[in-house]
């Protein structure tokens, strides 16, 4: 039975090693005081707008979703960015991504977020499937400095 649940701060080991995974596979890594503080936030009452959740079967843990409510000047209320979604490559299909985004919705409804948005890479081909059955895909392209 698929479990998604909210993280707690004696997850931590499973999470880095979810979310290691996740960076490798956009073929990035992160020093580790981003992990300390991503993490902090994550488990923090003081950061309650930067959320994580685990997927776990038989306890363990096998996927991951972070997700941040934010203020927009297109909404009166919150918008969600689902930021990181990541499901364990044995896992994949299962719906084991479907239930994290899921909840994710689950979570934004809640919270009254005027709607939940994320974005990939175009290569993401596998999760491209799913995010095309439970999405809209918008035209937007993405700038960074």
């Amino acid at each position: 039975m698929l479990e998604i649940r909210s993280l707690t701060a004696s997850d931590e080991a499973e999470w880095r090693r979810l979310w290691h995974a996740y960076l490798l596979f956009y073929e990035t890594q992160k020093p580790e005081d981003v992990y300390a503080s991503t993490w902090a936030r994550l488990v923090s009452a003081d950061h309650p707008n930067q959320c994580g959740l685990l997927a776990c079967k038989d306890g363990v843990a096998i996927g991951l979703v972070h997700y941040i409510f934010h203020p927009s000047n297109w909404t009166i209320g919150d918008v969600c960015y689902l930021q990181d979604l990541y499901a364990d490559p044995a896992v994949r299909g299962s719906g084991v991504g479907r239930a994290l985004i899921e909840a994710v919705y689950a979570k934004a409804d809640t919270h009254g977020a005027a709607s939940v948005y994320w974005l990939t890479q175009e290569f993401n081909t596998t999760a491209r499937h799913l995010y095309d059955r439970i999405a809209k895909v918008t035209p937007f392209i993405r700038y960074v400095r």
